[in-house]
């Protein structure tokens, strides 16, 4: 492991003006900044032989947490290197600077001085994660809730991303299940509950991909993951080689505890059909803390239950 760079992140005082300045003064001393045309930047610290590629709303960057790319200090302290891409509107980096900045990379094969690459990304920065890792073959590749394309004549279902479907997906890095053929390693984390997310997901086909399910957590899987604290662990065993199906559902047994994966589950499951079910669950989860829908949805299974001649779950063994 390299020695940690000690990086202060940019200020909550800064304007984007300074916070801008202050990127580029961090990626001229450890590596590079770049402005790629008037939507996109790259910010690229060098540490160690791993690299981390990852794509971001630059407004979410600047307006939410340190004012880093995700995972910044955690890949920092790691004694990895990091890529940042961010995007300053919602573009899907269907921009032809973007794909110029990817292709002199790869012709200069800057992607050869590490030893091992993994691409990140959720939503459109899974879609460009699985997009731009063609520029280094042999990556690894961690996309969450990706899109395949927004192009009209192969994903007309696809209505959630109106702003961008003037973009071209059919030049150079453009249809992302083709363009993760020659990767190590794709990790595709989804809900199949999301239609849109699964028909995007059944698109990526091949023997390099592993399909991760995380029911009941929507097109939100990512800040689910982090809130359970578990986003690390999954890029750091991407890292090591160690992410399988069976690890990773190990490590999802976290939202047993989750309360927002808890409360699509209640919400999902059918009252007249298992009202015992939906009792035994809020009666854990209300045991924990406060929680309106549980207390409504324990509320009409008991009713139902009793009306059923069953005693409800809260009122066996003396208990009311």
């Amino acid at each position: 492991m390299s020695d940690v760079i000690d990086l202060k992140a940019p200020t909550d005082e800064m304007d984007r003006d300074a916070w801008n300045a202050e990127l580029r003064a961090m990626g001229e001393e450890h590596g590079f900044f770049e402005e790629l045309g008037a939507d996109h930047t790259a910010l690229f610290v060098k540490s160690g032989k791993t690299l981390i590629v990852t794509f971001e709303n630059l407004d979410h960057v600047f307006e939410h947490g340190n004012r880093l790319p995700w995972g910044f200090d955690f890949v920092q302290k790691q004694g990895w290197s990091i890529l940042g891409l961010m995007a300053h509107d919602w573009t899907w980096y269907r921009d032809d600077d973007v794909i110029a900045f990817f292709n002199r990379l790869k012709k200069e094969k800057f992607f050869a001085q590490f030893d091992t690459v993994v691409f990140y990304g959720a939503s459109m920065g899974a879609y460009a994660a699985c997009a731009f890792s063609a520029a280094c073959p042999k990556a690894t590749v961690v996309a969450i809730s990706p899109q395949a394309t927004l192009d009209r004549d192969v994903a007309s279902w696809e209505t959630r991303y109106q702003k961008a479907w003037k973009r071209n997906y059919n030049n150079d890095y453009g249809y992302a299940p083709d363009m993760v053929a020659k990767a190590k390693d794709v990790f595709i984390l989804y809900d199949p509950l999301e239609p849109p997310d699964a028909m995007h997901a059944a698109l990526f086909r091949g023997p390099n991909i592993t399909k991760l399910k995380c029911r009941f957590q929507g097109h939100r899987i990512a800040s689910g993951l982090i809130q359970m604290g578990l986003l690390k662990p999954v890029v750091g065993a991407c890292v090591d080689g160690t992410l399988t199906r069976t690890s990773f559902y190990k490590m999802l047994r976290a939202r047993r505890d989750f309360r927002r994966y808890l409360r699509e589950l209640i919400l999902r499951i059918p009252e007249d059909k298992h009202p015992l079910l939906i009792a035994y669950l809020a009666e854990r989860v209300l045991s924990t803390g406060n929680g309106p829908v549980f207390r409504r949805k324990l509320n009409a299974a008991n009713a139902l239950l009793e009306e059923r001649g069953i005693t409800p779950p809260g009122k066996r063994g003396g208990r009311k």
